[in-house]
């Protein structure tokens, strides 16, 4: 029923998974990893904090309109969790519950467990890739074919010069996603097809000339670690970034890993009386099921849904993003699994690192600064500056600051993009930030409904984590978290001129 490799305990999402090893090459040398008869014990709850009334309110509001089913809500400030607060459902009434059928609304709560989507890309795999930069075993600016060959089998002059750091600010000319037009991957997964169309993806536009977000970035870059290691990404950060930080309810959830009562549906899980109960090494345990928010009906192969076993089910506990889903569940772009107390941990520790107080961070003070700093080509130390200036200006000229949730803007600068290593900047994604966090805060989002942003000059961060997917027409969250962000940072005192701390 299942297939081993890696053992863990729980979540992830995106890729599906049936493989074990890595895809691009052999992992002889992969160490095993801890086993769990058992999923962990979900984390105690966190001592209670005041309301954030007006963060509460856009919530409450944006549950009442649809959305989104529900939410989790962590505010840190100044070193402490300031808020924390779970809203609304996490399963909406009448969709199938764990045993197929329609069941009623499962409320959220704080231990929900959600589908990362492309948080994945900073959580696990940036921060990895930055591990083997501290190693000497990757050097940014080094064609990605020194790393993977298969990148440019025909020594294509355009292609030798995309760079790893074009690949962590998504400025390649890759484009946004390997063709999903056949059904690959839907019946079996098929990670090492995966990663063949992501390493001969032809080219859209001159590399290192300009922004264009593109999962398959991130998907070349899980491979890079993979060669590099010659461990599965999942095993990989699990040990290197999630464990160490104590993050026990945060891993990808490769449906070939997975043990205790479940079905496998193609490259989906699913929830079942029946099944192995044993759990060995590099497994997860089903019953971590129940925590998980599920995303969307399963539409994948809609041309030909009979190519798709999964057709038409509800997703819980499959990563919801269509190519990672077909690669077995794991994958560079896609496919951890997380809490919301579980992010703010890694988020509260990489505050810590910058600021050189005591940190359990994976990654050094001078690496993260790096990470979080402009890095497309061609920046320079001015443009967090220069883009908080006209920031400023655009937002006076807006007025109504006193009530405004969200910048006239973003980027502040028309046609610059500013990107960290792997982190989001100053963008049109950056809506997150809010309008008061300023130009030089950083935080990415995933297509599910989950947002993170950090801002160390006010030591701040917030996470809202949603599967706001599971209401059908829901709008992307990136108004929602900025809004929220706003209002989080109106109620701790801090405003677009620097930190106000009580």
């Amino acid at each position: 029923m299942v297939l081993g490799t890696v053992v863990v305990t729980f979540a992830a999402p995106c890729p599906r998974g049936v493989e074990a090893r890595a895809a691009v090459i052999p992992a002889p040398h992969a160490t095993a990893a801890r086993a769990h008869t058992t999923p962990p014990p979900p984390a105690p709850d966190l001592p209670p904090t005041p309301d954030i009334a007006a963060v509460s309110a856009l919530i409450d509001d944006a549950v009442a309109a649809h959305r989104l089913p529900g939410a989790v809500v962590v505010v840190g400030h100044a070193g402490k969790v300031a808020f924390h607060r779970a809203y609304g459902s996490r399963k909406l009434a009448g969709e199938p519950g764990l045993s197929g059928s329609p069941s009623p609304a499962e409320p959220m709560s704080e231990n929900t467990i959600f589908d990362m989507a492309s948080m994945t890309k900073v959580l696990a795999t940036a921060t990895a890739v930055m591990q083997l930069y501290e190693q000497g075993r990757v050097q940014l600016d080094r064609p990605v074919q020194t790393y993977l060959p298969e990148f440019n089998t025909a020594n294509d002059p355009q292609r030798t010069r995309v760079t790893v750091r074009m690949l962590l600010t998504h400025t390649s000319g890759l484009p946004e996603d390997v063709n999903l037009d056949d059904p690959w991957g839907l019946g079996n997964a098929d990670k090492r097809e995966g990663i063949r169309r992501a390493l001969t993806a032809p080219l859209q536009s001159e590399p290192g000339a300009n922004f264009h977000y593109a999962d398959i970035n991130f998907l070349v870059l899980g491979a890079l670690i993979e060669r590099l290691t010659g461990t599965p990404e999942d095993v990989y950060v699990q040990q290197n970034v999630f464990e160490p930080l104590g993050m026990n309810d945060t891993r990808y959830l490769p449906v070939g890993k997975a043990c205790g009562p479940h079905i496998v549906r193609g490259a989906a899980i699913a929830w079942a009386p029946t099944g192995n109960t044993t759990c060995s090494a590099d497994t997860w345990n089903s019953d971590l099921l129940s925590r998980v928010a599920p995303t969307r009906h399963d539409g994948e192969g809609g041309r030909d849904p009979a190519k798709n076993p999964d057709f038409g089910q509800l997703v819980r506990g499959t990563v919801d993003d269509p190519t990672a889903r077909r690669m077995g569940g794991v994958a560079g772009h896609a496919g951890v699994f997380s809490t919301a107390r579980d992010v703010s941990i890694f988020a509260q520790a990489l505050l810590d690192r910058l600021a050189g107080r005591p940190s359990a961070f994976p990654l050094k003070q001078v690496t993260l600064v790096t990470m979080t700093t402009p890095q497309q080509p061609g920046h320079t130390d001015q443009q967090v500056g220069t883009a908080n200036q006209a920031y400023r200006e655009i937002l006076v000229q807006a007025g109504d600051s006193r009530t405004r949730l969200l910048a006239p803007r973003y980027p502040a600068i028309r046609g610059q993009a500013l990107r960290g290593l792997g982190w989001d900047i100053d963008t049109g994604y950056s809506m997150p930030r809010g309008a008061i966090f300023p130009v030089g805060s950083f935080g990415h989002t995933g297509f599910t409904g989950t947002a993170l942003w950090i801002d160390p000059a006010s030591d701040t961060y917030v996470v809202l984590l949603s599967n706001a997917v599971h209401s059908p027409g829901s709008p992307p969250v990136l108004r929602l978290a900025g809004e929220v962000a706003t209002a989080a940072a109106r109620e701790l005192g801090v405003d677009s001129a620097g930190p106000r701390r009580p």
